[in-house]
């Protein structure tokens, strides 16, 4: 049996010196050459780069950024990567960063607070130029400011006035929603939601009340249904409510989350959508366009979200002192086989 043979020594990564001895420059040329910064006749400059590209050199980010005070990195903090949600809206800032020339550092908290905020400190302790976060509490947006970091929060907003956010317009659209079953005749209408303590939620919940109080109807408390974060969760939540003796003609999930614990309680319990219950989802997710009937559901554009929480970064970094700002998003129902009339009873 044959010695595979050993590996060779790693090979050396080539320096700043290795290509400005090798293109015939001195090494401030190089690095004006290589950054961008500072003049150096184009023909230098090419023959730098076509030189770097040889040999292989790939500036060190973090050093240049010590020496110019200057980071080309931008934190993304998300709540569950497995989400799609989180995954465009990360896509969204990357895909925007990587247009403006920084690169991005991501960090799935898991929802955890703590966690949150050691990410947080990793980014002061690296130099990061500014952070994107969903927060899950006002801690992790204290602390950046705190250590002179921008912050932009997104989806969700802890501390309106004191960073910049980027939001979607919950409270009308989610009004817009029931206002749509409300239209068709339904009059027990159940929103099963995360929370309402963040402003997702809260915002939520308040549009579907406005929609009932303006159709003359009262907020049923047994059937505004908070069940946390998990498909397990809604769905008992869901059984619950629709073995009631009277139960709801319409649901209303108040993200994609939710949406699947309820599409799978319908299943459970063998009841047909529309005829027996209507359903309808805040966040499109894919799979409400691949079930049948599809998933009535609200349409965010989180890819856009997420590059319009970077350019609200980027303009903070060019400008520390402007004025916070918070966008607001529209956001886009699209009907599908998921909502009907109800029963004649």
């Amino acid at each position: 049996m044959s010695t595979p043979p050993r590996p060779g020594p790693a090979r050396r990564r080539a320096t700043l010196k290795d290509v400005a001895r090798a293109a015939g420059v001195s090494q401030s040329t190089t690095s004006r050459a290589l950054s961008g910064e500072g003049y150096v006749a184009a023909a230098v400059r090419e023959r730098v780069r076509d030189t770097a590209e040889r040999l292989g050199y790939v500036p060190h980010a973090m050093a240049r950024g010590l020496r110019t005070q200057v980071s080309r990195s931008v934190g993304v903090v998300v709540s569950d990567l497995r989400n799609t949600f989180y995954a465009d809206l990360a896509a969204g800032v990357a895909a925007r960063a990587r247009a403006h020339g920084y690169t991005v550092l991501l960090v799935d908290d898991q929802g955890s607070a703590d966690d949150e905020l050691a990410a947080a400190r990793t980014f002061v302790s690296t130099r990061t130029a500014g952070v994107v976060v969903t927060p899950v509490s006002a801690a992790v947006t204290d602390y950046l400011l705190d250590q002179g970091i921008p912050v932009v929060e997104a989806d969700r907003q802890f501390s309106p006035g004191r960073c910049d956010a980027v939001v979607v317009d919950n409270h009308h659209v989610a009004r817009r929603v029931t206002e749509h079953l409300l239209d068709l005749g339904h009059r027990r209408v159940a929103l099963l939601v995360d929370e309402t303590d963040w402003t997702t939620g809260a915002e939520r919940a308040r549009g579907y009340a406005d929609a009932l109080a303006g159709a003359g109807l009262p907020v049923d408390p047994g059937l505004l249904v908070p069940v946390g974060w998990d498909v397990d969760g809604a769905r008992r939540a869901a059984v619950a409510l629709l073995t009631r003796r009277e139960r709801p003609t319409a649901l209303f999930a108040a993200n994609n989350v939710l949406a699947e614990g309820v599409w799978r309680a319908v299943g459970d319990l063998g009841l047909a959508v529309p005829e027996d219950v209507s359903l309808v989802s805040f966040d499109d997710a894919r799979w409400m366009s691949m079930v049948s009937p599809g998933m009535t559901a609200v349409a965010q554009d989180v890819v856009a979200l997420g590059a319009a929480a970077l350019d609200l970064l980027l303009a903070r970094v060019a400008v520390p002192d402007a004025e916070p700002r918070t966008v607001v998003l529209e956001a886009e129902i699209r009907p599908r086989g998921s909502t009907a009339a109800p029963r004649p009873t």
